[in-house]
């Protein structure tokens, strides 16, 4: 804000313009610039001219509305806010989908794949450990709840760490794909969140189901033999 910028108009009698910036705003389409209506009449040395106008309109009297200016000679042409967004909901929106369906369906198996395989690790590296607890007393139960015990603590503490570095990851996504002419804001929903610790949590339940059955089948003779 407070720069100087300088205009050279393509239409009518074409000025060369200066103008100061007072604002800058945040537009995620175009190259869009806004003046006050009486400054830029004086700029452009014209009179009480427009070329477009935004309208709120009462729904109910919309077709009507719509139908008048279409049948008016001086107006160019009629764009309706719900037509654009729907048209972009049955293109863009429905592709978008598709592929966050697809992306969550990659994301839960590769979780899955990665909680199993530590809740493997670990159960291997402590079977000797946990093989003692079972000959000492402790119930297949209780020892599988000390194990998977430490894979929920470990799953809860990392789901919000993955949310902050999702939400970072997002944005710079967001950053990198932008243009001048097209961008998006860098939005993550609580439902999306929502959905990926759903998914993580979902992956967590399934390799600890998995892993206690291994838990159970223990043999205890075995495992006492192995060496630390």
């Amino acid at each position: 804000a407070g720069e100087t910028v300088y205009v050279d108009v393509r239409e009518g009698r074409q000025p060369q313009l200066r103008a100061v910036v007072s604002r800058v705003i945040d537009d995620y389409l175009g190259l869009n610039a806004y003046m006050e209506l009486s400054a830029l009449r004086r700029l452009m040395q014209e009179g009480d001219t427009l070329s477009g106008a935004y309208l709120r309109v009462d729904p109910a009297m919309l077709e009507r509305l719509n139908y008048q200016l279409k049948r008016t000679p001086a107006v160019a042409g009629v764009t309706r806010k719900d037509a654009a967004i729907e048209s972009f909901n049955e293109t863009f929106a429905d592709m978008v989908g598709t592929m966050r369906v697809l992306y969550s369906i990659f994301a839960g198996l590769i979780a899955l794949g990665v909680v199993y395989n530590s809740a493997r690790i670990s159960l291997a590296e402590r079977a000797r450990e946990l093989g003692t607890l079972r000959v000492i007393g402790f119930s297949r139960n209780e020892v599988s709840f000390i194990l998977l015990g430490e894979l929920a603590v470990i799953t809860a503490v990392a789901i919000p760490i993955g949310m902050l570095l999702g939400r970072l990851m997002v944005a710079a996504l967001v950053e990198a794909a932008g243009s001048e002419a097209f961008r998006f804001p860098a939005l993550v929903s609580t439902n999306t969140l929502l959905l990926a610790a759903g998914t993580i949590a979902g992956a967590a339940w399934l390799s600890a189901m998995g892993v206690r059955r291994k838990l159970h089948r223990l043999n205890l003779v075995e495992s006492l033999k192995l060496r630390e």
